[in-house]
């Protein structure tokens, strides 16, 4: 597992190493500058000693001559950084004075009275050199004169330049950092003030947080996590009516079971006993009947929260085999429970459970509130989207009920049987989950009753 990487420093690196290598190559750049106008100065004075020295030859009876007096030669050559070297040769006579080891450059090659720089070594040293090659008013014999010196002065001149160049940049480079810093901590203190503010809170605190003062880009994440606390807020007062419901729903059923245990423990013969045995059983299976229904919600929001791995399903087959299921719940009272689909297949994308538990709560709603004796229709169509109907011949819902019916635990007033007012929540959880359309209206066949209709959407991939 991967490291987490700090906020801070990765904002650090991505402000101070571009400032870091703007400072390099402005030194560099300084450097390369510097060096270009020190070479060109002394340059300049080599250029300056070559011509001194050019001055002196001169012609004596038709022949060149270079008179210089030890004592000027001493003066040319003293320096206490290089060492000076210089040659004057004839192309006529060849050497005349000075240093016989300094190289000559190709004399074919140059330009009368033009310098040629060229760079040089010298007893294993390198040295800079420049030649001139002149000739004396009187005579038609050429003269190149050559200078160099060592290059200790321009490397000094150079460190020095680095030196006061590179200073000042780390300089600027370290307060330019130390500024950085301090911006990048400030700039994070809402975050850090945030984090603190989120840490300082309970678990039942879900108030919003406040974001006055708060920097436009950090509001952002505010709104987000006041958004994610809405929800939550939300989700646990829906959680608390639920269970407060379900225990309001459990107590009744409970308070009988304990009243009519206690009267059989009274009861002296059989006859007596039995209708408390008869409440017993309706209450344990009222409770039952609750706890499941309970248990189906339950599963249909831990589905609805989580992933969501929907197949290609046929609903045809889902709604034949649950229909064969509930066959004897509907024998009991006497219905007829009928099926109707097409040959083909009717694909839609979802869940067989939750499907199965889907139409069983239509069908238990239908069979516990049907006219006794009367008729049931479970119809699957694919025209013009995949819907799925369920129609009874019972009293039929009211438009004011239709839409409350779908509330948890919400019982139409007068309603007979002994149901938990779930049925049909589970029917609109289960429908939103799968992107389900519910529809209650009145049945279309005589003599009327309910018709819920419950449309899918497109299938892309049918089956």
């Amino acid at each position: 597992m991967s490291r987490p990487q700090s906020l801070r420093y990765q904002l650090l690196l991505r402000l101070a190493l571009p400032l870091a290598l703007i400072v390099c190559l402005d030194a560099a750049l300084s450097y390369f500058v510097a060096l270009h106008y020190a070479d060109q100065a002394y340059d300049r004075w080599l250029l300056d000693s070559a011509r001194s020295l050019a001055q002196q030859v001169k012609t004596k009876k038709d022949k060149v001559t270079f008179d210089l007096p030890p004592i000027a030669v001493e003066v040319f050559r003293w320096d206490d950084v290089d060492k000076t070297f210089f040659k004057v040769e004839s192309t006529t006579s060849g050497f005349m004075a000075g240093d016989k080891a300094l190289p000559s450059p190709d004399i074919a090659a140059l330009e009368k009275e033009r310098p040629y720089f060229s760079d040089v070594q010298i007893q294993g040293k390198p040295v800079r050199a420049v030649s001139v090659l002149t000739a004396p008013t009187t005579s038609a014999e050429d003269v190149l004169v050559s200078v160099a010196e060592t290059l200790n002065k321009r490397r000094g001149m150079m460190g020095e330049i680095l030196l006061a160049v590179l200073l000042p940049q780390v300089l600027l480079l370290l307060i330019s950092g130390l500024h950085i810093w301090t911006g990048i901590n400030r700039g994070l203190r809402p975050l850090r003030d945030l984090a603190r503010a989120i840490a300082r809170r309970s678990g039942r605190q879900l108030e919003p947080i406040a974001d006055s003062g708060v920097p436009l880009e950090v509001r952002a994440l505010t709104d987000t996590i006041n958004a994610l606390l809405q929800k939550l807020a939300g989700a646990m007062a829906a959680q608390q009516r639920f269970v407060e419901n379900a225990a309001h729903q459990l107590r009744t059923p409970l308070a009988g079971l304990k009243i009519q245990a206690e009267r059989a423990l009274r009861a002296n013969d059989r006859e007596s006993l039995q209708p408390a045995l008869t409440y017993i059983k309706s209450s344990a299976d009222q409770v039952s009947h609750l706890s499941t229904q309970l248990l189906v919600l339950a599963r249909s929001e831990s589905v609805q929260q989580g992933p969501r791995h929907f197949k290609a399903l046929d609903l045809t087959r889902i709604a034949r085999d649950c229909c064969m299921e509930w066959v004897p719940k509907a024998l009991e009272r006497d219905m007829d429970l009928a099926f109707e689909a097409p040959e083909v297949a009717v694909s839609v994308a979802g869940n067989t459970t939750l499907l199965r538990e889907l139409l069983g709560n239509l069908l238990d709603n239908a069979i516990r509130y049907g006219k006794l004796g009367g008729h049931i229709v479970v119809s699957v169509n694919s025209e013009p989207a995949a819907c799925l109907k369920v129609e009874d011949d019972g009293p039929g819902i009211s438009e004011q009920e239709s839409s409350r019916v779908f509330e948890r635990f919400y019982r139409i007033p007068g309603t007979p049987g002994k149901g938990c007012g779930l049925g049909l929540a589970i029917v609109h959880e289960i429908a939103d989950l799968h992107g389900a359309d519910v529809r209650i209206s009145a049945a279309e066949r005589p003599p009327g009753g309910t018709c819920v209709q419950v449309f899918f959407p497109e299938l892309l991939a049918p089956l």
